[in-house]
């Protein structure tokens, strides 16, 4: 494999996308309900693995998913998927979830965690990230 290619895909890859945080998403705390930022972080890596390998991806594992804190009603939250890792047929998201007050420039990244993907075939069968088609 091109070490350079590797770069430019995982560059080309890298999704961002800005939710707010709405009541509908909060549990009784009146911060994100847990399940709904993994849904979201799972989602935004979902598609920085379908753009780096340009395959049918499912996810077949979370890891080390760190809440560092809350996340509160009526914020904006900035959800960041990097590629990390690339197998044969697999590959590995890094998601981090970034808090940015309306009122402020500051922001402060709330959730770290890794999903891992694999590409699969027409069978639904592991099949090669790299091939001829797309020439790595």
């Amino acid at each position: 494999m091109n070490k350079l290619l590797i770069q430019k895909r995982e560059e080309i890859s890298e999704t961002r996308v800005a939710k707010m945080v709405f009541p509908a998403t909060t549990n009784h705390y009146d911060t994100l309900f847990g399940g709904i930022a993994l849904q979201w972080m799972d989602e935004v890596a979902y598609i920085a693995a379908t753009r780096f390998a340009r395959k049918t991806m499912v996810t077949i594992s979370t890891e080390q998913v760190d809440f560092k804190q809350p996340i509160p009603s009526g914020i904006l939250v900035e959800l960041i998927a990097r590629v990390v890792h690339v197998g044969r047929t697999s590959l590995k998201v890094e998601v981090s979830i970034f808090l940015e007050r309306l009122d402020s420039d500051k922001r402060t990244k709330a959730v770290t965690g890794h999903f891992n993907f694999v590409a699969v075939d027409n069978n639904k069968k592991p099949t090669p990230i790299f091939d001829e088609e797309n020439n790595i």
